[in-house]
């Protein structure tokens, strides 16, 4: 599958050939955002789509099915965040690599992310092999038992083609090809939904068919990244093995941003285990509804500015590593500026259309009755999205430089203490019930989106102020 991007070539001062996508994350810093967030914002969009349709077919198997997945998704959860992680380091590497015009090492970062991930890989799938059983009824999945381990046992079987994916993404992104990226994320989504009804039911299959159908479809895309990668071999880094130097400062460059990305799924995941007993205590299980629920239209509407603050990443990992920190002020500025637009225009919309959105999920006499707190529910979340912009373009920024560590602490603060503790104020100090932790979330998202600017700020002056001085 070509693209302009990746066959139109121009000549380095060092003489190798870069890309235009490379000459793209090189340059004006506002046009690398644009470019590099269209295709991410329509691959995103898709996939967050895929997810709700692969629920709805699972869902025509019944309960027990819908729940067997239930009890598999939070482990299904930590390989996708390690799969986004692993991306994320590698994007980061290379990108720097490449801002310093160092071909050389970027091709031996693109090197270390491979055979990282196939030792990861390895290990992670006979770990969650032999002890799926124990660890699934450990997480309560009790009658559904069965169930969850024939999907799991499917679904794990296929772990190298998840991290393998997500890290074959962010090596395309650090050298900005965002249009092969989407194509590539277009194709599994797509795949995907086409698969899920073929296997499920007119192959018999069942649960297990919807993760062969997860698997198939990430085995299909990582057979085109192979042949974009070894085959084709239009990319401007290379998998050749000649340039492979095992090196720990390269492989913790990787592993520095890539372990602290994943982590932060981790912390979500915790939080969202807080908020659910919080809103049992207060209002129930119905507010647990109404929250999971809600919340799935609530991550739709921000992968936009999550696609935003993913171009980061490389804008910033390139500017880093030219030692051009202006253009990592520019980006970091200029991506919150197109969060805060993309935000405004959401939150509108949201805001208009809550009343009818509520009601997709609200369509049996049994859930009707929930429509009202759903749309109440989507409306205070449109000031979470206003804030949401400093917040994860500042984190993304200190991805790029390979500061993972600090984009973790960001989230731990937001997320674990922020939000935890205005939501617990609001709902249980104040009384205000379900809609205490609501306001919570927003509260928290404020003030950790003030944190997270504040630091990035004072770390881009310090940065400045040392190419100043040179």
């Amino acid at each position: 599958m070509q693209t302009d991007e990746s066959q139109s070539t121009l000549n380095s001062p060092l003489g190798e050939d870069k890309t235009k996508g490379v000459s793209l994350i090189t340059g004006d810093p506002r046009k690398a955002i644009i470019k590099l967030s269209g295709p991410m914002i329509i691959s995103m969009l898709l996939m967050t789509f895929y997810n709700l349709v692969n629920a709805i077919w699972v869902a025509g198997l019944g309960g027990d099915a819908l729940a067997a997945v239930g009890f598999v998704t939070p482990l299904y959860l930590v390989l996708v965040g390690l799969s986004n992680g692993l991306g994320a380091g590698a994007a980061s590497a290379i990108a720097r690599y490449i801002g310093a015009d160092n071909k050389k090492y970027a091709n031996n970062a693109t090197l270390h992310s491979l055979f990282i991930t196939i030792a990861i890989s390895v290990i992670l799938t006979v770990l969650l092999i032999v002890f799926l059983k124990p660890i699934l009824m450990l997480l309560g999945a009790g009658n559904t038992i069965d169930l969850a381990v024939q999907f799991g046992q499917v679904t794990f079987a296929g772990t190298i083609l998840m991290l393998f994916t997500g890290v074959g993404y962010g090596v395309l992104r650090a050298e900005g090809d965002a249009k092969r990226t989407m194509y590539a994320m277009i194709i599994s989504s797509v795949m995907n939904m086409i698969l899920d009804p073929i296997l499920i039911y007119w192959a018999g299959l069942g649960i297990s068919g919807a993760a062969w159908g997860t698997v198939i479809s990430l085995g299909f895309v990582s057979v085109v990244l192979l042949y974009w990668f070894f085959v084709k071999k239009d990319t401007y880094v290379s998998f050749s093995i000649k340039d492979f130097m095992p090196d720990k400062t390269v492989a913790k460059s990787i592993l520095g941003v890539g372990l602290p990305a994943s982590a932060e799924f981790l912390i979500m995941s915790i939080l969202a285990g807080i908020v659910n007993g919080l809103l049992v205590v207060v209002a129930g299980t119905d507010a647990v509804a109404v929250y999971s629920a809600g919340w799935r239209v609530v991550m739709m509407a921000t992968m936009p500015i999550i696609a935003v603050g993913t171009s980061v990443i490389t804008v910033a990992g390139v500017s880093y590593g030219a030692r051009k920190y202006e253009n990592i002020s520019i980006a970091h500025k200029y991506s919150i500026k197109v969060g805060l637009i993309i935000a405004a225009a959401t939150s509108v919309l949201t805001f208009i259309f809550a009343p009818y959105i509520a009601m997709i999920f609200a369509y049996t006499p049994q859930s009707a009755s929930l429509a009202p707190t759903i749309a109440a529910f989507l409306q205070v979340m449109c000031f979470f999205y206003i804030f949401m912009p400093p917040g994860v373009m500042s984190s993304s920024t200190f991805q790029g430089v390979g500061k993972g560590m600090t984009s973790l602490m960001l989230t731990l603060l937001r997320n674990l203490v922020f939000i935890a503790i205005f939501a617990y104020i609001f709902a249980i100090f104040f009384g205000l019930g379900e809609y205490g932790v609501w306001w919570g979330i927003v509260a928290g998202d404020i003030l950790g989106g003030i944190v997270a600017y504040v630091w990035a700020r004072t770390y881009i002056r310090r940065l400045r102020s040392v190419e100043r001085s040179d």
